[in-house]
């Protein structure tokens, strides 16, 4: 007897696709291979009123090929639509995700030619509903004995109307390459003020001012490649090997920006010369992690949402994310308990509390920015309609180039350096000031 059952894993796929967070799409090849009853997410895209999906399919295998062949193919469906799917499984009415009135089915096997050598199929599916879509294949075919494999390439993208031209970035990040080169260009502005800086106070540069630099010409040079990656895939929907480029300078910047926060925190090259062991395990631990963190990033970004273990990945990411952006409060912390010793016992307190001042400023400005960079965009990307998926760049973005500008004010190259002189008045206030005030609370 035929159990009429929705499967377990058709149901749990569905309901992990409700949870994912997606990416933009481009052209994307998938080789499927379906034994049992089960749904496969391939592909999510943001579609205008007018939107095409090609499907190209190569490779196909039905073995064996008695089955309802009309059980077996791909529809599209949106978060709404998904909900309304699960109930429907749960509750019996329907076996299939294809029977789903919700669904836009696109293509199924029965519309193959009678044989099961035929070298490929293509077929063009207009979308003219603007919505977020997912690309779903199903199989429901029950039968144990029977397997379908195929090659699958997609392409999804969205017609100009004037120019009708293609356009492979999804709607509401189809202006991401216009505001990655915006930033480009303020970063070399960025990058040009602060190597002027160093030019005229070239008498109180150290080292750290140096690195610095390297950390807002990585930047720039990230932002550009990203400008790059993204704007051949709106126009080919393939990177071009930008996306390699990307890669690098995106490790490159992210390795050092962490240990400049490091560098700062312990007061490297402007309060002392040296690190001490302990600082120096910090950032041993933190250059490995970013490493371990780019790997997955690059796994999560060339698999897709839906890929082979791009769940795991996802959880490593933001496992080491999270441990990178703690370790690097260590040396702050560190700094603020031996400046708040040094105040009470070296008889310079003024001059430690300005220095106890800034680095209570320079914690929480790092405690702000991981929380908005991490959860806050995170949020707004999750809450944000596709239409304005752009938001959530920008708010990164503004926020990253914000933490650039503190640390570079409040850290350049100074005259007198560290800290101008203090009169008499001034330095008794101060000594006052220590002894009322109360532990830091970190």
């Amino acid at each position: 007897m035929t159990n009429l059952r929705p499967p377990f894993t058709t149901i749990l796929t569905l309901t992990l696709l409700l949870l994912t967070t997606l990416t933009s799409a481009e052209i994307h090849h998938t080789k499927i291979t379906s034994t049992t009853p089960s749904t496969l997410p391939l592909d999510e895209f943001g579609f205008t009123h007018n939107g095409r999906i090609q499907l190209n399919l190569s490779h196909i295998t039905l073995s064996p090929p008695e089955p309802d062949l009309s059980r077996i193919g791909f529809f599209l469906t949106t978060r709404d639509s998904i909900s309304h799917v699960l109930q429907q499984l749960q509750n019996k009415q329907i076996t299939c995700p294809l029977d789903s009135p919700s669904v836009k089915t696109i293509f199924t096997f029965n519309h193959l030619k009678p044989t099961t050598t035929v070298s490929s199929y293509d077929t063009v599916f207009n979308v003219t509903e603007p919505n977020l879509f997912t690309l779903v294949f199903a199989n429901c075919v029950v039968d144990g004995k029977f397997e379908v494999t195929v090659d699958v390439v997609t392409a999804m993208y969205n017609l100009d109307v004037k120019s009708n031209a293609r356009d492979y970035l999804s709607a509401g990040k189809t202006n991401l390459p216009a505001i990655y080169f915006m930033f480009f260009l303020v970063y070399v502005g960025v990058l040009g003020v602060w190597g002027y800086v160093i030019y005229v106070r070239k008498m109180s540069v150290f080292r750290i001012h140096w690195f610095m630099l390297v950390v807002v010409m990585l930047k720039a040079l990230n932002l550009l490649c990203e400008t790059e990656d993204k704007s051949y895939i709106k126009r080919t929907g393939t990177p071009h090997g930008w996306d390699v480029l990307f890669y690098i300078f995106s490790f490159l910047k992210g390795v050092t920006l962490f240990s400049l926060i490091v560098l700062i925190g312990t007061g490297w090259s402007f309060l002392k010369p040296y690190l001490q062991d302990k600082e120096k395990k910090v950032l041993m631990i933190v250059i490995p992690l970013q490493v371990v963190a780019n790997v997955a990033q690059v796994v999560i970004d060339e698999t897709g949402p839906f890929g082979e273990d791009s769940y795991m990945w996802r959880r490593v990411f933001l496992l080491v994310d999270i441990i990178c952006c703690c370790a690097v409060l260590f040396p702050i912390i560190w700094s603020i308990k031996k400046l708040r010793e040094a105040a009470m016992t070296d008889g310079k307190a003024a001059v430690n509390l300005m220095k106890l001042t800034l680095f209570r400023q320079y914690y929480v400005v790092v405690i702000c920015y991981i929380y908005f960079t991490r959860v806050a965009v995170y949020f707004l990307e999750t809450i944000t309609s596709y239409r304005y998926a752009w938001t959530s760049v920008l708010a990164a973005e503004l926020a990253t180039l914000a933490f650039y500008v503190f640390t570079g004010y409040n850290f350049r190259p100074k005259t007198h350096n560290p800290y101008f002189a203090i009169d008499d008045d001034e330095e008794e206030a101060a000594v006052e000031a220590l002894k009322y005030e109360d532990e830091f609370e970190l």
